[in-house]
């Protein structure tokens, strides 16, 4: 009989406290919505990149350009003094055409990261 007892005593506190986890989880979790809401309803700051104004972003864009087109120009004239009158200038005509070749894929870049959205 005593065994009987205790069998329905542990019956009883295992629904019973199955009955406390399931009340106490209730809280943790609208808990959590306010927790998540403080994090989505927080105001963006822009970056330094967008920050930037119009015209100091065309300066650079400017300012990088005019190499560009100067590296590139030596890199052809250095092709065809190579190519055409048999000059012995490779490694200047690579050495452009590689810093030709950077600085384009810079100007790009940076084009793409301040102007792709509008």
């Amino acid at each position: 009989m005593l065994s009987r007892c205790l069998q329905l005593a542990m019956v009883a506190l295992l629904v019973f406290s199955a009955s406390w986890t399931l009340a106490e989880d209730a809280p943790a979790e609208s808990a959590g919505i306010e927790v998540m809401s403080a994090f989505t309803s927080a105001e963006v700051k822009e970056g330094e990149a967008v920050a930037i104004s119009d015209k100091t972003k065309y300066l650079v864009m400017f300012l990088m350009g005019v190499p560009l087109l100067l590296l590139l120009l030596a890199t052809v004239v250095l092709g065809v003094a190579m190519g055409v009158y048999g000059k012995p200038v490779f490694v200047a005509h690579m050495v452009c055409a590689g810093l030709s070749m950077t600085l384009a894929t810079a100007h790009a870049v940076v084009g793409l990261v301040w102007f792709y959205p509008f």
